[in-house]
């Protein structure tokens, strides 16, 4: 089964990046080819009646499987990035972090109003980035078709928060 295989491989490092945090490191994935192509069969199996148009992967390691999986999926990949990172005009949505405040921004021309967009990152916790990045889908008039995630810390409740926007969340492991 995929969620034992996932569990076998991702590895829990204590106190990163601050004391207190247990963060779920997806790196031993990616030096199993099999494994991320199951993890894409996966995903996109989960979604086959939902319509999407594009995948919007957050940075960082949001593109690593967006990006596959829109390429599986045959349809465009757009990066959302931190603040100053992109180089064309963006739009931006900010958001508060245990530890402050963060910015994110997807180009303006990123998609067409009206397009069906699956947000993608690695891992759900308390929901603030993915909800910035929905809000930025809507402010570019797309609609949230759903999000996907490799990992969902359950414990944190982040999946309450998406819901306003699509009731369409997919995670492979839930921890």
């Amino acid at each position: 089964m995929l969620e034992d295989k996932l569990k076998a491989v991702v590895r829990d490092i204590v106190d990163f990046p601050q004391p207190g945090i247990v963060f779920k490191d997806i790196t031993p994935i990616l030096k199993d080819p099999d494994l991320c192509s199951e993890i894409i069969v996966e995903i996109a199996n989960s979604l086959k009646d939902t319509k999407i148009d594009v995948i919007a992967g957050i940075e960082s390691r949001g593109f690593l499987f967006g990006l596959m999986l829109a390429n599986y999926m045959k349809i465009p990949f757009v990066p959302i990035r931190k603040q100053g990172k992109l180089p064309f005009k963006t739009i931006s949505e900010s958001y508060k972090l245990e530890y402050g405040q963060a910015t994110i921004e997807i180009h303006e021309d990123a998609f067409e109003e009206g397009t069906n967009v699956l947000i993608h990152d690695d891992l759900l916790a308390t929901g603030g980035t993915v909800v910035a990045a929905a809000k930025l889908v809507e402010k570019l008039g797309g609609n949230v078709a759903g999000f996907s995630f490799i990992i969902s810390l359950d414990f944190l409740n982040g999946e309450g928060r998406l819901h306003r926007f699509s009731d369409n969340v997919f995670s492979l492991l839930r921890c």
